[in-house]
């Protein structure tokens, strides 16, 4: 039975996680304090602490994210079928099938955090999540916002069926949330992010962060990858780092990825990082599979 790893993204942080493991495992001790050290600051002060606040910070949170998995992911000791990882997650995927080494990514991580913060604050956006609507209803929706208004508004999140997460400026983001209702959402509301993540709302963060992933160095992945830009499998370094360069401004799809892994004989999915939210978008997706999580 193949089994496939999934690493979560921005959203699924949570005071304390990891700290258990940090008291009483040596190996997951040995990377923390290492990122520590290559960070220049004290990651596992925020991951530990009581501080809630720094850890939705963009800028932490992400790197956060990626050495708690990261982590735990060597702990298990396991070799991959398949990974793929939810928005900030597929670096995380890319680093556990061994395309890009640790020091590497969590380096490029920490940029972008810092470059997707910043471009928030300077172009504030929203995002918004839609349950309840065929996808072609919600796209058709923001198309038509887009099209009337002074910005834009886009698909984002392909998380499952029926449940897409929205993203652009803030106030065609209000009126494609109306719009949703009228079409009979049976939710559709704003959500408390710092950015319009996976958007055009990006472009100021594109450029400096596609420098940054045209020097790492990527090799011929131990596993398939799944990418977030197409929902499909490659094991080619070159189409790995073009896919992770256009991922910054086009939409996560996710429910596709699950998907393509059914139908590439995945019957086993493990979310390996903090929460539980991956395994919620599996059980969602697919039937007559084994979910479990590692946190």
């Amino acid at each position: 039975m193949k089994k496939a790893y999934l690493f979560p993204g921005q959203g699924s942080q949570k005071k304390g996680m990891g700290q258990d493991h940090y008291r009483f495992d040596q190996d997951f001790r040995k990377r923390c304090d290492q990122a520590n050290e290559i960070l220049g600051f004290r990651i596992t002060d925020i991951m530990f602490g009581d501080d809630e606040n720094a850890l939705t910070q963009t800028k932490f949170t992400q790197p956060a994210l990626f050495v708690h998995a990261c982590a735990l992911f060597e702990m298990l000791g396991h070799q991959p079928d398949v990974v793929a990882g939810h928005s900030l997650g597929e670096y995380t995927a890319l680093t556990a099938a061994g395309v890009i080494r640790f020091e590497d990514a969590l380096v490029a991580v920490k940029k972008r955090g810092e470059l997707m913060q910043r471009a928030g604050e300077n172009n504030p956006g929203a995002m918004a999540a839609v349950i309840g609507l065929e996808d072609a209803v919600v796209e058709k929706t923001c198309e038509e916002v887009s099209a009337e208004g002074e910005g834009t508004v886009v698909p984002a999140n392909y998380n499952a069926r029926g449940q897409l997460v929205i993203s652009g400026n803030e106030q065609e983001v209000t009126t494609a949330v109306e719009k949703l209702k009228e079409s009979g959402a049976k939710m559709a509301k704003t959500l408390p992010v710092s950015g319009a993540f996976h958007s055009s709302l990006m472009e100021s963060a594109r450029e400096e962060l596609d420098t940054i992933i045209d020097d790492l160095i990527f090799v011929p992945p131990k596993a398939f990858v799944y990418s977030n830009v197409t929902g499909m499998a490659s094991k080619d370094p070159d189409v790995l780092k073009q896919n992770l360069k256009k991922q910054l401004m086009s939409p996560v799809r996710w429910t596709q990825t699950l998907n393509a892994m059914y139908e590439d004989g995945v019957r086993h999915y493990v979310e390996v990082g903090p929460g539980n939210v991956l395994q919620g978008l599996v059980k969602r997706t697919l039937t007559d599979i084994e979910i479990s999580g590692f946190q």
